[in-house]
This record gives C-alpha cells, sequence and structure tokens, in this order.
C-alpha cells in the first residue's frame, strides 16, 4: 500500500509543479501583450 501512497504523492507533485509553470508561463505571455496591440503607447516614437 506504501507503493501507491508514494506514486499518489509523485503524481501531485508532478501535477503542482506543471500548473505552476503553465500558470508562469501565461503571464509572461499576458506581459509580453502589452504595449504592441495599443499604437498610442509609442505616440512618443515620431
Amino acid at each position: 500500500m506504501s507503493f501507491f501512497s508514494t506514486a499518489v504523492t509523485t503524481l501531485q507533485t508532478i501535477v503542482i509543479a506543471l500548473g505552476a509553470g503553465l500558470g508562469i508561463w501565461g503571464g509572461i505571455n499576458l506581459m509580453e501583450g502589452y504595449g504592441n496591440d495599443n499604437p498610442g503607447a509609442n505616440a512618443h516614437v515620431r
């Protein structure tokens, strides 16, 4: 039974790590998107 407990703990760790990685990646993508879609943001460069 300890094998199953170890397997579940390992899977939980993997899922949490994947979720954190995807969350960080999504946040970076959101930050990269700002400034490119708004032509008014570059109004001072003429």
